[in-house]
């Protein structure tokens, strides 16, 4: 069977909300909602304003961990202290309860079953004090996976600081120094990401939801200091429950469009082989790319 993603082309915070109730599912207990809070001089990131309605809609805590990179790559969340004061300078803290969820150690580490690359995953401690997640994904580039989306906020958005230099080492440091002198082949790199994303779907099973916005379409992640601004015009919402599904119909909705900045945006996807992390992901079976688009 075919896995359902809705899709609306209005832009709207009320239009999130709708779109995550027509997954017709009501998130258990304690929310935990991940999404990316945006790096210090980021123009691009999604706003507490845009998501406010839905994250109330939950009664979510917002949930980060902190970053495998630092000053010498333009940013500062790395470290507790400075990724703390940059959440409550956008406005994130001042408008939902926030957990860091790696402030303090140590992490947990969950085994990858059948991994392609890894054979385990560091994560926050703090996930397993909530009892479902909302993935709240701005859909944009990457400099590096190509594209980011519902996957890469399950993999690396999830993943401790050391988690996430396991992944972008390919599974051969856990030291967010190291791990850039060692970064994975590209391949590896992106089923890596692909790895660590089946153990946060495992760990919530049936109890997770996904929204994609495709707004600010930049070449560039949320992560990026110095981004490139928007190459496209916004597309829309998209809400599943299958991660792999809605990743690859945001990919899909871009290889459709006319837009004049489609190709500039492909480059940077096809250049990173981005859709590999999606046919990983489907490869270990926690999702499908055979998806049915329906419209609201």
């Amino acid at each position: 069977m075919k896995s359902k993603v809705f899709f609306s082309r209005e832009l709207t915070p009320e239009k999130v909300v709708e779109m995550y109730h027509a997954l017709g599912v009501e998130l258990p207990g304690k929310v935990a909602v991940k999404l990316h809070s945006g790096e210090k001089g980021n123009q691009n990131y999604l706003t507490p304003e845009f998501w406010k309605p839905m994250i109330e809609e939950v009664h979510g805590t917002v949930v980060e961990c902190n970053t495998a990179y630092g000053k010498a790559f333009g940013g500062v969340r790395d470290y507790t202290e400075e990724h703390l004061a940059l959440i409550e300078e956008h406005g994130w803290s001042k408008a939902f309860t926030v957990d860091l969820m790696d402030a303090e150690g140590p992490d947990l580490i969950w085994p990858v079953e059948n991994g392609k690359v890894l054979k385990e995953n560091r994560v926050g401690k703090n996930i397993v004090n909530y009892d479902s997640m909302l993935v709240l994904a701005h859909f944009k580039g990457h400099p590096m996976g190509g594209f980011g989306g519902a996957l890469k906020q399950l993999s690396i958005g999830c993943a401790s600081r050391e988690g996430k230099a396991l992944i972008h080492s390919g599974g051969v440091s856990n030291d967010n120094v190291e791990c850039w002198n060692v970064h994975a082949e590209q391949d590896r790199f992106l089923e890596a990401m692909a790895d660590a994303a089946s153990t946060v779907v495992k760990h919530f099973a049936e109890k997770i939801a996904f929204i994609n916005v495709m707004k600010n379409l930049s070449v560039d992640c949320d992560c990026c200091e110095v981004a490139e601004d928007p190459c496209m015009q916004d597309i829309g919402i998209l809400a599943s429950l299958d991660p792999v599904a809605i990743d690859r119909a945001c990919l899909d909705l871009v290889y459709a469009s006319d837009d004049p900045g489609r190709a500039h945006f492909l480059e940077r996807v096809e250049s990173r082989h981005g859709a590999h992390t999606v046919e990983a992901a489907a490869e270990l079976g926690y999702g499908s790319m055979e998806y049915e688009l329906i419209g609201l």
